[in-house]
């Protein structure tokens, strides 16, 4: 097999609040290949996100190592971190909380063809175009300010926005967690369409084992800062060997088979 797009190996963080030390991430090591989809589950205040966080250097590890595309990512500085944040993206979780609620979709998507140089002022027009329409959105959204969007179609802006600079890694802290269940689909189908065609890999961040189902390749499972399970979905899914992962599949709603239900 070759060699992981991402590595991560001993990431750790820890929190201080007043006299009490958390360990918010410990000792994590997980891989992500070229084109595939990781889903990183576990209950709430397990480390998911924050792990998602130091992964993109949006805050600092205390330990550990991160390699992407090749490059010691943690040693980066300055241009050089710029270009590789290029081929990583994220996106957030609340899609109203994502963007300046006044800012126009166009304005949103040419922030990033700027920064990276990806489009000169002439091109960014029919560059925006191109990405709405990526997304399935109409190049008309451009001139709409993101208060006017729904929820789905600000989320489609935002996963428009990480494509922007043609990233070969998007990380999903919670993407789809705040769409209503038709949306959501719409939005995961979406994101596999984005993967078969530009060969993107996901770092997919959740607590919906539905929505892992529906798109990761392999999952890893959380619970205290720790990996403490990974496989194939269906092996995590369906025969979870770990307690945290046997709670996770517990806890998911089912519905009554008909002939418990009458």
């Amino acid at each position: 097999m070759s060699e992981p797009l991402l590595r991560v190996a001993g990431l750790s963080k820890r929190f201080r609040r007043g006299d009490i030390t958390i360990d918010a991430v410990a000792g994590v090591s997980l891989d992500v290949h070229a084109g595939e989809t990781l889903a990183l589950i576990g209950p709430s205040g397990s480390g998911k996100s924050t792990l998602a966080r130091l992964i993109l250097r949006l805050i600092e590890p205390d330990a550990g190592s991160v390699c992407f595309d090749g490059l010691d990512l943690l040693s980066l500085r300055g241009a050089a971190l710029r270009a590789a944040r290029a081929r990583l993206q994220m996106v957030f979780q609340d899609p109203h909380a994502a963007f300046n609620p006044r800012a126009t979709v166009g304005r949103v998507l040419a922030d990033p063809l700027r920064i990276h140089r990806i489009a000169t002022r002439a091109g960014r027009p029919a560059a925006i175009a191109r990405l709405l329409e990526t997304v399935d959105l109409p190049a008309a959204f451009a001139e709409r300010p993101l208060h006017d969007l729904s929820g789905g179609q600000r989320q489609r802006v935002a996963i428009a926005r990480a494509l922007a600079p043609a990233p070969k890694l998007v990380v999903l802290d919670e993407a789809v967690s705040a769409l209503d269940v038709s949306t959501r689909r719409r939005t995961l189908a979406l994101l596999a369409d984005l993967q078969k065609s530009h060969g993107i890999a996901y770092l997919f961040v959740t607590h919906d084992l539905a929505a892992v189902r529906l798109i990761a390749h392999r999952v890893a499972v959380m619970d205290c800062g720790a990996v403490v399970e990974t496989g194939p979905v269906r092996a995590v899914v369906e025969k979870p060997q770990s307690a945290t992962a046997q709670a996770l599949v517990a806890a998911q709603p089912r519905l009554p088979a008909r002939s418990e239900a009458s």
